[in-house]
């Protein structure tokens, strides 16, 4: 069976909480044997959550906006430089089985919609879009809210265990 990936989106800046967050949701993706995937920047949630799963030794994949290794976070495994800018957002989100989304801006709200709109299920960590955003974005798909990296990656393992992946 093919490794569980768990995409985990959010600013490429992050306030203290935030990356903490992050910080401990990667390592909870490390200890449950997924694969943390994340847009693979050196700043904010992406580093955080590489962080995260690194030191608790995970196995991270980054897929970079850019076309340059050099433009990596600290700790992944595997680099994806696209070239693609935002584009890579629609990469992030199908390459993940669930997809956790941290605080964040246009971007982070972009992958929330394009998950929902591609039927990956969603776990908003500590970060509230709005029902209208999400009940707009949705279309039937399945959306959480967690308050803390232990909640959220509780309701990742639900999901996955509603796609047969756990």
């Amino acid at each position: 069976m093919r490794k569980t990936i768990v995409g985990v989106m959010g600013g490429s800046t992050a306030d203290d909480r935030t990356a903490a967050a992050a910080k401990e949701l990667g390592r909870l993706i490390a200890e449950n044997g997924w694969v943390l995937l994340s847009g693979g920047r050196p700043t904010g949630v992406m580093q955080a959550s590489v962080t995260g799963a690194r030191l608790a030794g995970g196995l991270t994949l980054g897929v970079l906006y850019d076309d340059d290794h050099e433009e990596a976070a600290e700790g992944l495994d595997i680099v994806l430089p696209t070239g693609l800018g935002a584009g890579r957002n629609i990469i992030n989100v199908l390459s993940s089985d669930v997809v956790v989304a941290c605080r964040g801006q246009g971007g982070t709200l972009s992958e929330i919609a394009l998950a929902l709109r591609f039927g990956r299920p969603v776990v908003l960590l500590d970060f509230d879009p709005g029902a209208v955003f999400m009940d707009a974005s949705a279309h039937g798909a399945r959306w959480a809210m967690a308050g803390t990296p232990v909640e959220a990656a509780q309701k990742v393992r639900e999901f996955l265990i509603e796609l047969g992946r756990e």
